[in-house]
């Protein structure tokens, strides 16, 4: 470590990572091609299989018989479970058959085998015929982010390749809503809420921002009674009660949707009292919804975006755009440029910060997804250094990164139109765009399109 608290490499470190980071990727693209061809070896058993059971009228008895000769046959020499290959050859025959490009993109050591699943996962919403404009759209976005960025933004491609709008599909979606409890060993049961997307992502931020809340409140305690020893006094009882408190944080949002689920109030709140609702009481939802336009005042075919889930439908998010709610951010994208024209929350924070979340949307650090709405905004210049508090001198930094850069040698700086560029301590550079607004897609009956592998955007 050198003399200023920075994490330094010498030379030799430096030549040690590199080899790291080089074997590293040597490996993972001789792995993503070793998984290919189990996949093709997989598709092969499958296409076996539907062969035998081809001359049967009674074709699903006979093809689920053949399939399960030929996967405890494959089962049988490699120590796995029928089941569980039977599963695994029907899975890889729809990767071959149906993305072949993407299955020659894993062979080539372009993507990795999650990656992949995103796209079949994504993709299988879809009619055949409209798999192929999709797969290009998916494997471009695939081969440039890290699965968790790719999931939504391959998710909303395959809405908007969907032959029916977004929603009309969340509509017949949403009919499915419903409360599962489940009995679990040692007096324990699971109960599980099916939800639209955009309520059971707020559930969850608004639970995980009440726990972080009690938390300090907690340490708060702690302090107060530590100090009181320290004068020799006698530490508030109240004090003493919350400081024992040893919850983990999922703990806590468990116990806390419970009290509201039975008492409409958090009771664990020590802050609430006959008055009102206390701190706990008084934290709302909060998530982020991009909107385009033409999705306020056209039909029903844009597909909004709910950031770090995915699609949104059109009538939820014309409903929250409309200002009955307010713990939403709403950010409007105009439908052509896909510039963000309008940021509007009631609420603080202030219009800045506002921006900057809706330029960025999560952490900029090179592959992470973290919702800007859950990061720190950090001075790409430090503050302290003369950086000035700018759009141009602002991103979103989740605390993990955030940290980073400030304790170890990589470098950052922003370049115009919000690109942010990394530079690693080997040197190497990072480039990280803000995530698109706005996305053009091939349909099947595009003028120029030629069947070619272009990417449809």
């Amino acid at each position: 470590m050198r003399d200023d608290g920075m994490i330094g490499f010498s030379d030799a470190d430096a030549a040690a990572l590199a080899e790291a980071v080089d074997m590293v990727r040597k490996a993972d693209a001789d792995i993503a091609a070793a998984q290919a061809r189990r996949m093709t070896a997989l598709a092969d058993a499958e296409h076996l299989a539907r062969r035998l059971a081809s001359h049967s009228r009674a074709n699903v008895r006979v093809h689920d018989m053949a399939q399960r000769a030929v996967a405890s046959e494959i089962g049988a020499a490699n120590r796995l479970a029928d089941r569980t290959v039977q599963r695994q050859m029907s899975a890889a025959a729809e990767l071959v058959d149906d993305y072949p490009q993407t299955h020659a993109a894993l062979a080539a050591g372009r993507i990795q085998l999650s990656h992949a699943r995103v796209i079949v996962d994504a993709g299988a919403i879809l009619p055949r015929d409209r798999r192929a404009p999709f797969e290009r759209g998916a494997l471009a976005i695939c081969e440039t982010e890290s699965v968790g960025r790719a999931r939504a933004r391959v998710e909303i491609l395959a809405e908007r390749q969907h032959p029916r709008t977004l929603t009309e599909c969340h509509a017949t979606a949403r009919e499915g809503r419903r409360v599962v409890i489940t009995p679990l060993p040692h007096g324990m049961s699971e109960i599980i809420s099916i939800q639209p997307a955009v309520i059971a992502d707020a559930i969850h931020d608004r639970l995980t921002r009440q726990a972080r809340t009690l938390i300090d409140l907690r340490k708060q305690a702690a302090d107060r009674a530590n100090a009181a020893r320290r004068a020799g006094g006698e530490p508030d009882a109240g004090d003493l009660l919350l400081a024992g408190d040893t919850r983990t944080t999922d703990q806590i949002r468990a116990d806390l949707l419970a009290d509201m689920l039975l008492t409409t109030q958090p009771g664990a709140d020590p802050t609430r009292d006959d008055d009102g609702p206390g701190t706990l009481g008084a934290i709302r939802a909060h998530v982020q919804v991009v909107v385009p336009v033409d999705a306020l005042t056209g039909g029903d075919a844009e597909v909004s975006e709910l950031v770090g889930s995915g699609p949104l439908d059109t009538q939820t998010a014309r409903a929250l755009a409309g200002g009955s709610c307010t713990g939403w951010d709403r950010i409007l994208t105009a439908p052509v440029s896909g510039q963000v024209v309008a940021v509007d929350r009631r609420t603080v924070p202030p219009a800045l910060r506002r921006t900057v979340h809706a330029r960025d949307r999560r952490c900029r650090f090179p592959g992470c997804r973290v919702p800007a709405i859950r990061c720190e905004i950090d001075h790409v210049r430090d503050w302290a250094r003369g950086g000035p508090t700018h759009l141009d001198n602002l991103q979103c930094l989740c605390q993990r990164h955030h940290s980073m850069k400030q304790f170890t040698a990589w470098r950052v700086r922003q370049l115009p139109g919000g690109v942010i560029e990394w530079t690693s301590p080997l040197g190497s550079i990072y480039i990280d765009d803000p995530p698109p607004p706005v996305q053009f897609i091939e349909s099947p009956g595009d003028p120029g399109n030629d069947g070619s592998d272009r990417p449809p955007f």
